[in-house]
């Protein structure tokens, strides 16, 4: 069973107290949304729980294993893979490639031929399968955020983190991803999905982590977070909350 535990996590970058005692668990194959206001301290989350930075204090564990003072790399043999904001393909080599790097990365003494076919199954699930020759700089910014999708299944990680994925995005190429995290999910896999569209976030997730400058303000369903005062007011401030002004932002679909 998935379980990660992230307890009393401190970053400071010089002056600036970037995440504050940050404690969650997540167990199982949950869908979770990860969300705040800008600065709140997502992405440097993000980057903790990934490898690239280090706790300044506070530990990161997964199955059981310690992993904050891992490199990106083991951290992502462990069982946790991310996308990012900026999508960052392989734009000198085909698409096809780009499937094979993390795949042969973690498996050298393998052959491309050995992921050919997860690889062709996974471009034709994300509907890019026309596309494997072409080179990663030819695909449009919602064709390399699929790709990138492409390689996190290959992965194969236990943990899913999806930061920002539906930004600038077709809204046909959202229905593919969205399909992609059911998929993942109901694979027995757990996702944290960082976005800044509430309807994304109110459609997929049964539980939300809220930050607000580097505190976790929530954690729980998304009808109960949705009305919590902290975060109404971390969102909207409260000048905006006494008005009514912009509340919408906060609304699952269909609410008024």
């Amino acid at each position: 069973m998935i379980d990660l535990h992230v307890n009393g996590v401190h970053k400071h970058f010089g002056g600036l107290h970037a995440l504050k005692g940050v404690t969650f668990r997540v167990e199982g194959a949950e869908l979770i949304g990860l969300i705040g206001p800008n600065g709140a301290g997502k992405t440097t989350l993000t980057n903790v729980l990934d490898g690239a930075i280090k706790p300044s204090t506070g530990t990161v564990y997964l199955n059981g294993a310690r992993i904050d003072h891992l490199p990106p790399y083991l951290v992502a043999k462990a069982g946790i893979g991310r996308t990012f904001q900026v999508t960052r393909a392989f734009r000198r080599m085909t698409v096809l490639e780009n499937l094979y790097v993390p795949a042969l990365a973690l498996n050298p003494g393998k052959s491309r031929k050995h992921f050919h076919a997860q690889a062709m199954e996974i471009l034709e699930f994300l509907t890019i399968d026309h596309l494997r020759n072409e080179y990663g700089r030819a695909l449009s910014g919602g064709q390399q955020k699929l790709l990138e999708l492409g390689r996190l299944l290959m992965l194969d990680p236990d943990i899913v983190i999806l930061d920002e994925p539906f930004a600038g995005v077709h809204p046909r190429l959202m229905e593919v991803m969205y399909r992609y995290i059911h998929r993942v999910n109901e694979a027995g896999k757990a996702i944290i999905l960082i976005s800044h569209q509430m309807e994304s976030i109110f459609t997929l997730c049964r539980r939300l982590l809220v930050l607000n400058y580097g505190d976790l303000i929530a954690d729980g369903d998304p009808e109960t977070v949705k009305s919590d005062p902290a975060v109404i007011e971390a969102y909207l401030g409260e000048e905006e909350d006494q008005s009514g002004t912009g509340t919408a932002r906060l609304e699952a679909p269909g609410h008024a």
